[in-house]
């Protein structure tokens, strides 16, 4: 693991895999006392990854009972991904028009640092670059309100959006469709840049297939327990 994460980033990034790849179910308790353990870390690292989770959806807190992992149906993180793709295209549409020269130089930046990423071949490391790119994007929209609902929404996905990166191959196309978008926003192609932004978000086709089949244990795992 890269050892810029914090240990509550490194921890949460441990206990996402855990949950989607069904080794923690639905139903199952998370005692704080037994983490620390686990990872060897203090109470504060795994209070703050427990909110981040809280925060995604993948766990929920039941006052005086504890901590548990949620159930999460497959129907809603599409319903989800459909409206983060919505407005992530806005973000690019508005940001090809309104785009700074410093931004489009921290945009630039951010694009290489997804090509190093992806060159070491680490998924996770990956992730972060690329929610950087996206970052970078969201701010240059110059529109506050769009920038704070497309943040909130991409950390409730984030767990899947880690997931989809693990898919053969999906970190390469993932790459090229940055550049895409890169080169819409560059130009000022408002039109390309919207379009693209969807559809590099929008869970669809082979990736839609992709996609039920990586998270097909973990829903199976939330009927037994149903």
């Amino acid at each position: 693991m890269n050892s810029k994460r914090s240990n509550a980033q490194r921890l949460r990034d441990a206990l996402e895999d855990d949950i989607i790849n069904g080794r923690r179910t639905p139903g199952e308790r998370l005692d704080t006392e037994a983490l620390c353990r686990e990872f060897d870390v203090s109470r504060t690292p795994v209070r703050e990854a427990v909110q981040q989770l809280v925060a995604s959806g993948l766990v929920t807190v039941v006052p005086k009972k504890g901590t548990f992992v949620a159930k999460v149906g497959l129907d809603q993180l599409i319903e989800m991904f459909e409206v983060m793709a919505e407005l992530e295209g806005m973000c690019g549409r508005l940001a090809a028009r309104r785009i700074s020269e410093e931004e489009l130089v921290a945009l630039r930046e951010a694009m290489e640092r997804c090509e190093v990423a992806a060159r070491g071949g680490d998924t996770d490391e990956y992730y972060y670059e690329n929610e950087g790119f996206h970052h970078a994007i969201y701010a240059a929209s110059h529109n506050g309100f769009l920038a704070d609902e497309a943040r909130q929404l991409k950390q409730r996905l984030k767990p899947y959006r880690r997931l989809q990166l693990q898919v053969r191959q999906r970190m390469g196309r993932s790459l090229a469709e940055h550049r895409e978008i890169l080169d819409a926003i560059e130009g000022g192609d408002a039109a390309s840049a919207e379009r693209l932004m969807r559809d590099h978000v929008l869970i669809q086709g082979e990736r839609f297939s992709d996609f039920v089949a990586s998270v097909r244990r973990f829903e199976a795992c939330q009927e037994e327990t149903d």
